[in-house]
């Protein structure tokens, strides 16, 4: 079973630490972190942590790809963060964006933390589809009018679940922020508003026209109203005595936002949203093939930089409006099948055992609508596929823009929720099912005639991992000299969890007094970090040693060290790694304490650290006993 909280603190120390964090949510496959200050985190390192299937700095957001583990390790690592709602850590700050990247914050933000549900009602509305056309249930049935409530209220609630992610993006109370949503969905305005359109009185508030407007699944009015009250909260929090802040905050924001909402910030949303439906309308006129191509060729790109979320709005406002989708849907589905037919190609032709076995998973995976395992551990990898699945999902989307493929209700698009486009006419679905042919077809053939270059059977692990393991054979007891001179202290003391609770392993730290770290055994180069600031070593007898210097040194950009070996290098003990200047690192007002941690510490019987107080370099440090000796 996977240590998820070992991976947690792992990631969490490679992103800077909880203090680096301003806000923690996730999606199906990666974590999303908004970042104070993106340069103090090891992007090189988090690469190459295990559990980890790559990192994407894009949109406004680091992401750290994960896979389909990640709730397991959102949850641990939001609860070493004491991280609220989805992640917000309450903190201000971090780098300042650009207008586009913040939108795409923003949007990713507001509607990640909902698709679970909006895919779950989709999944409900496939089933029921499925069910309608094998003529297992009547759509005339009770059974049907329930589940059909069922998956609808997701959709119909929306205004209400949008309000409690845009809260949280926009750091207001979230529970005002529902009851904006309740206002827009309540009975009474209902009514109100069906009454004034049968021929009754228009409606008003103090003399100003309440547009006669239907809010049931919009999706921008709710957002821009939200926004709108964060603002209105901070001022009345800003000028409320403390005594009665308790109730005057809720009532100024209430009091001013609603009415503001019906009158004028609803109004303007419902106009966005029928602005951008007549769009879709307009397109699908004139050039319906074309934005589906777009998006079926371009969606691994976005998906690259967390960008594609920003397309589930404008899917989720035509069903709402249209009552189908023509663009994102269709669009997305050519794009996620090529990756699957790629994947499987790359499974079909490879020698690798290792790849087989992670290219037929995520092929499945892929297939089924989850393309991260693919892209990042297969297609994008090895490149040329990558080029297969572009022009598969283009080509494919292409085809069905053409025929004006319809997708009649949401859901991450793969043969799972083909079921969506079940609808009049019948040869909707039967496009669709061809689409999926067309594209994992075009990508299987298309990646075995681009060809990949096969990775030998070590790939995985690194050209040194695999030369030490072959001179160690396994591990064997041995010992570490010190790499450092100075004051030892014991690793439960340092300043850093992942280091003090032992998670990335048994060992030491040293407070040096020189700024010149040698090798601690006779071994391999692991890696380096770009920031220059940590060594992996692979010792011949197979211990796995990690040597941080400093603490959050990652933000230093590696000037005050001055790497003397390269990665894969065979060393000597006692041979120079790394030289780094420690008054550089105080003046930073850095710790420098230096722990030296055996990686791989559940391979041995017994891991002893000297008594010693200080040490030199060269001294006898740690010695490591083995399981079983031969």
């Amino acid at each position: 079973m996977a240590d998820y909280k070992k991976l947690g603190i792992a990631i969490l120390e490679k992103v800077g630490g909880k203090e680096n964090v301003s806000m923690l949510t996730h999606c199906a496959t990666r974590l999303r972190f908004n970042l104070k200050d993106e340069k103090k985190a090891d992007t090189a390192a988090l690469k190459n942590t295990q559990g980890v299937i790559g990192v994407v700095a894009q949109g406004g957001q680091y992401q750290v790809v994960i896979g389909n583990d990640v709730p397991n390790v959102y949850r641990e690592i939001a609860a070493l963060g004491n991280f609220s709602g989805e992640g917000n850590t309450g903190a201000e700050g971090g780098a300042k964006k650009g207008i586009v990247n913040t939108v795409f914050d923003t949007v990713s933000g507001i509607f990640t933390p909902f698709l679970p549900a909006l895919s779950g009602a989709g999944m409900i509305k496939a089933v029921m589809a499925l069910l309608v056309t094998f003529k297992a249930i009547s759509n005339t049935s009770q059974i049907y009018a329930i589940l059909n409530f069922i998956a609808d209220a997701a959709f119909y609630f929306m205004p209400i679940m949008l309000a409690y992610s845009s809260a949280q993006k926009f750091k207001a109370n979230p529970y005002l922020a529902m009851t904006l949503g309740g206002v827009l969905l309540h009975p009474s305005f209902a009514a109100m508003v069906s009454a004034a359109r049968s021929g009754g009185d228009p409606l008003t508030f103090i003399g100003i026209p309440v547009s006669l407007i239907n809010y049931g699944s919009s999706v921008v009015p709710i957002i821009l109203s939200v926004w709108g009250m964060s603002y209105v909260q901070r001022f009345a929090e800003k000028i409320s005595p403390k005594i009665v802040k308790f109730f005057t905050v809720p009532l100024i924001t209430l009091l001013i936002t609603a009415p503001v909402m019906l009158t004028l910030i609803g109004p303007l949303g419902n106009f966005i949203g029928v602005g951008i439906a007549d769009g879709v309308t307009f397109l699908n006129a004139r050039v319906g093939w074309l934005t589906p191509m777009i998006i079926g060729a371009l969606t691994p790109l976005l998906v690259m930089g967390g960008m594609h979320y920003a397309l589930v709005p404008i899917g989720a406002m035509n069903i709402a409006s249209l009552g189908f989708d023509t663009l994102v849907g269709p669009g997305m589905l050519g794009s996620n099948i090529a990756q699957g037919g790629a994947a499987l190609a790359v499974a079909f032709r490879t020698k690798n055992a290792n790849l087989k076995q992670l290219a037929s998973s995520a092929g499945v995976t892929a297939l089924c609508g989850i393309t991260e395992p693919a892209m990042y551990g297969v297609t994008l990898r090895l490149k040329r596929p990558l080029y297969a699945v572009l022009i598969s999902g283009g080509v494919s989307a292409l085809f069905a823009g053409i025929l004006g493929v319809r997708r009649y209700m949401s859901g991450s698009p793969g043969l799972l929720t083909l079921p969506a486009y079940l609808g009049e006419p019948l040869t909707n679905f039967v496009f669709a099912v061809i689409t999926c042919v067309i594209s994992a077809t075009l990508a299987f053939v298309l990646t075995l005639i681009f060809g990949f270059e096969d990775p030998k059977e070590e790939t995985g692990r690194s050209a040194a991992n695999v030369d030490a393991e072959k001179a160690s054979a396994g591990v064997k007891s041995g010992s570490l000299a010190s790499p450092l001179s100075g004051v030892l202290v014991p690793l439960e003391k340092v300043k850093d969890e992942a280091f003090s609770s032992g998670a990335l392993g048994k060992g030491i730290a040293i407070l040096p007094d020189k700024g010149m770290l040698t090798s601690p055994v006779e071994g391999t180069v692991d890696s380096i970090t770009d920031a220059k600031h940590a060594i992996n070593l692979i010792a011949d007898n197979g211990a796995e040693i990690l040597i941080h210097i400093g603490m959050d040194t990652v933000g230093l950009n590696g000037k005050p060290f001055i790497p003397k070996v390269r990665e894969g290098q065979r060393v000597k003990t006692g041979e120079v790694l790394i030289e780094f200047d420690i008054q550089a690192i105080k003046d930073a007002g850095l710790d420098t304490v230096t722990p030296i941690v055996i990686a791989n510490s559940d391979e041995f019987k017994d891991i002893i650290v000297t008594k010693s107080e200080r040490i030199s370099t060269g001294d006898s440090l740690i010695t490591l006993k083995r399981e079983k000796e031969f």
